[in-house]
């Protein structure tokens, strides 16, 4: 049964053409007249050995006749390339791909008229294909193909940039805000870190707490013996009006820049990040 092509080897050469238009031209015109079909997608001229086989109307079994051919000294990757193909009923079988010049040679090894008409056929063939026009037009398509292939490499270039300057004009409030924070000079309160990590002030000391880092004398939040003397908090005095009109003074614990640096670098080993930086990892992760 007729084998139909299924997968060439990787041996044969990579493709330049894959169309009928590099056909000589006295193919086009002899349609008719072709002895055999030439296969052009993979880059220069090749033949199916079973066509050859068929045509010159060996009587031999493709396969018998196949090996015998190759011990004529053809190298398997340069005069020919083996393929599996596959039957109607499934059945793998394989195949062979011939270059021009091997067809000749085979055609001069039968020795009868058929192998004469067929290497005529192939000289002319290959006569056309090396002719200076089909040199030219070769050398012109791939031309234009690196040209096609360049200007599309530079569109998916610019749209790629243009999606990550997209990407950083959003993240860039983002970036500058983060930056502000952790470079802020002055001490801030505990309120406006709580806020930078989605949590209430009660919420967040309470959090410092059972991670180790502070506890409540009275009204105050101070830090544990080993977070102290690191310049990282302040205390300060604030007073408080009362209904006799007298003044209650009292005092609060807020965070320096080297502090909030502390909280920033702890609490991420701790698995609990800024909101601001939570929106760019969700970011990254759309990108």
């Amino acid at each position: 049964m007729r084998c139909m092509e299924e997968a060439v080897s990787k041996q044969i050469p990579s493709g330049l053409f894959r169309d009928e238009a590099h056909l000589p031209e006295y193919r086009r015109e002899n349609e008719m007249n072709e002895l055999i079909h030439v296969h052009l997608d993979t880059g220069q001229p090749l033949v199916l050995a079973r066509d050859l086989h068929k045509g010159l109307e060996i009587q031999t079994k493709y396969a018998t006749w196949m090996e015998r051919m190759a011990e004529y000294g053809f190298v398997e990757g340069r005069d020919f390339f083996p393929f599996f193909g596959k039957s109607s009923g499934g059945r793998r079988c394989r195949e062979h791909y011939l270059t021009i010049d091997t067809a000749k040679h085979i055609c001069m090894i039968q020795r009868n008229e058929k192998g004469m008409k067929y290497r005529q056929y192939f000289l002319e063939l290959e006569k056309a294909w090396n002719s200076p026009e089909k040199v030219m037009a070769r050398a012109l398509q791939i031309a234009r193909q690196q040209i096609s292939e360049l200007q599309s490499r530079c569109f998916s270039l610019t749209m790629q940039t243009r999606r990550q300057e997209k990407m950083l004009q959003e993240m860039k409030p983002k970036v500058d805000y983060l930056d502000s924070i952790l470079h802020s000079p002055s001490l801030i309160l505990t309120a406006q870190i709580a806020k930078d990590y989605g949590m209430s002030t009660i919420a967040f000391n309470l959090m410092l707490r059972d991670l180790g880092v502070q506890y409540r004398v009275r009204e105050q939040w101070v830090l544990y013996e080993k977070y102290q003397g690191q310049g990282y908090t302040a205390s300060t005095t604030f007073e408080v009006p009362q209904a006799d009109g007298s003044l209650l003074v009292k005092q609060q614990t807020e965070w320096t820049q080297k502090g909030r640096r502390f909280l920033y670098l702890f609490l991420k080993e701790n698995g609990r990040i800024p909101v601001v930086e939570q929106q760019l990892m969700e970011m990254s992760k759309e990108r």
